[in-house]
């Protein structure tokens, strides 16, 4: 099966392990299978009047190293699967950040967190446990078996009558068990997409009055896969049930046709006992090889889902490489990115987002990109950071084509501020180094400073080193954070994506100071939406439906294109030439081209 085949696949790293494993518990076994040849020998010495000593003694050297040799392999195979999970999970995760941005675009961060944790955690299980188990239950049944056929053949033909019934039923009860066992398995995965879903939007949720709407939805997941579970759990119970009545069935059929061979000569007293000792020692192997074959299900269940991300499109190595590749040879160029005749789609068969579109990004300088909703500009950066690849035309960097470039050498050089501004997992320390590792307190409390956070920073309990999810930390503040995370990394091209949207008119002040400073020496390219950050452009790209619609300067594009000055109209703002208008700042730095037809000035005269 190719899922046993995965599963095997995570094993076999420790196979050595696993046989040393199954080693001693075919020891264990066999101390249990002596121990009723060993009994019948005390029982036949007494009968003949002869010492039982060594056979006492035997006895209890068996019951002792089995119980030794076990409690050993328990610890083995214990360990061992710790480190299976713990392989799995790395592996897993591994994969997870190396995957296409278009491959995690329909899946849930909760559904994957719970593959990591919950199926691996199942696939342990069987790893660790039920392989091995069912290879020494196996031997111990037909181990015990063989040696029923050699004490009596007639009852021993009893036996694998009852428990060959046993063993239809659990064959034709099997596949049931698997498909209720999965079916619970993606409803726990949807209970975790719920739940993260909900608590990422938790503010959202709580000013809409909606915890008990989000309370049902999530509680319906649980309910799924409780139905599955309870439907597994019956299955289960059935086999299990079936399996100790088969082996009692025997039991009782060879008491009554023990009795009638002892009766008549044909059988010894001794060799019956032994016989009902080995009757009894099934009850074990044969309940442990029901359990073990629904406990390995499960794990084959979890192994088909983990099979599912394997099969997940990954990036064409953007990790650093042991031995990196030599950079191409750049060529004498005034532009660092250009873009030429470029087309994208995020679907096969769906609109371009970007239709022959073409402009250069100067080496030095502030390029901004604006434009209507969907005009496109998210997709620009999405181009230039590789998390899409054009459908035609050609991206350049250095004048050289983008795909010939190591892939981890060109993000080094680019410095990234999304629009959400997520913390990372880590310090203020952790976070302002992610892009640099190697900086030193000074440069990070430089940043700090540049965008306003110093006071915030040193009043935090660790300062630096304060654990940001343990912290209250405001939008504005999360994208300040971000900012200095940038800056910190001194790239050569700074992307900002709308980076200033929650700044206060102060901080963006030093903030747009930064950016000047930056872009004296670097390429910075913002999409912009706020007035401040255009006028400060040397060079404005006006995007519309996939089309560089025009370019220049503020002063240019307000006397050459109508949407251009239409979206500056919007905002009831100048449109007289540089030099003659009122300073943008009159209208605060949060003006934006959102259609609102009040400035920032008018719409606080009145609240006023």
């Amino acid at each position: 099966m190719p899922n046993l085949r995965l599963l095997w696949s995570f094993v076999r790293p420790h196979r050595r392990t696993l046989a040393l494993g199954l080693v001693l518990g075919l020891f264990v076994t066999a101390t249990t299978l002596a121990t009723p040849l060993v009994t019948k020998w005390v029982l036949d010495g007494l009968a003949d009047s002869r010492s039982i000593t060594p056979a006492v003694v035997a006895l209890s050297a068996l019951l002792v190293a089995g119980a030794g040799v076990q409690a050993l392999q328990w610890i083995l195979l214990g360990r061992m699967g710790e480190r299976v999970v713990r392989d799995a999970r790395t592996s897993m995760v591994r994969r997870l950040l190396r995957l296409k941005l278009g491959e995690l675009g329909g899946r849930s961060s909760g559904e994957l967190v719970t593959r990591v944790t919950s199926d691996t955690v199942l696939m342990r299980e069987a790893a660790a446990s039920s392989l091995t188990q069912l290879v020494n239950g196996t031997i111990a049944l037909f181990g015990a078996l063989t040696l029923m056929a050699l004490l009596d053949w007639v009852l021993f033909a009893v036996t694998v009558a009852s428990l060959a019934a046993v063993a239809v039923l659990v064959a034709v009860l099997m596949p049931r068990l698997a498909r209720a066992q999965g079916a619970a398995q993606e409803s726990v995965g949807r209970l975790g997409a719920a739940l993260d879903g909900a608590l990422r939007a938790i503010r959202t949720v709580k000013s809409a009055r909606a915890e008990e709407r989000e309370s049902v939805r999530i509680e319906a997941e649980a309910d799924a896969s409780a139905r599955h579970s309870i439907r597994a759990v019956r299955i289960e119970a059935v086999v299990w049930s079936a399996t100790m009545a088969g082996v009692q069935l025997a039991i009782l059929l060879i008491l009554a046709i023990g009795a009638i061979r002892v009766d008549s000569g044909a059988l010894e007293v001794s060799t019956l006992i032994a016989f009902l000792l080995y009757a009894f020692q099934l009850i074990d192997p044969a309940t442990e090889l029901a359990r073990e074959f629904s406990q390995l299900q499960s794990g084959v269940t979890a192994a088909a889902r983990i099979a599912e991300l394997q099969k997940l499109e990954l990036e064409d190595g953007h990790t650093r490489p042991a031995v990196p590749h030599p950079a191409p040879p750049a060529t004498a160029t005034p532009h660092v990115l250009t873009f030429d005749e470029v087309t994208a789609r995020y679907l096969p068969d769906g609109p371009p987002i970007l239709d022959a579109v073409s402009f250069d990004v100067p080496r030095h300088g502030h390029t901004a990109i604006v434009g209507p909703s969907g005009a496109g500009k998210t997709t620009v950066f999405s181009l230039m950071l590789e998390f899409l690849r054009p459908e035609s035309g050609r991206l350049r960097l250095d004048g050289v084509p983008l795909e010939e470039w190591p892939a981890y050498e060109s993000r080094r050089r680019i410095a990234y501020v999304e629009q959400d501004t997520p913390l990372l997992p880590g310090t203020l320390a952790d976070n302002l180094r992610y892009l640099r590792p190697a900086a030193t307190d000074a440069e990070l409390w430089a940043a700090l400073d540049a965008v306003g956070l110093t006071r915030r920073a040193e009043a935090l309990p660790d300062r630096l080193d304060t654990v940001l999810a343990g912290a209250t930390v405001s939008g504005g503040e999360r994208q300040r954070v971000a900012l200095a995370r940038a800056f910190v990394a001194d790239p050569e091209i700074l992307l900002l994506d709308e980076a200033t949207a929650q700044l206060d008119g102060l901080t963006e002040a030093a903030v747009q100071a930064f950016v000047r400073e930056r872009a004296a020496r670097a390429a910075v390219v913002t999409i912009a939406h706020r007035l401040s950050t255009v006028v400060e452009a040397d060079r404005i790209i006006v995007l519309e439906r996939g089309h560089v619609r025009a370019t220049g300067t503020h002063t240019e594009l307000l006397a050459a294109d109508a949407l251009y000055g239409d979206m500056v109209r919007a905002l009831r703002l100048s449109t007289a030439p540089a030099g003659q208008e009122r300073p943008w700042k009159s209208d605060g730095p949060s003006a934006k081209f959102d259609g609102n037809p009040q400035t920032a000035s008018e719409r606080a005269a009145s609240k006023g």
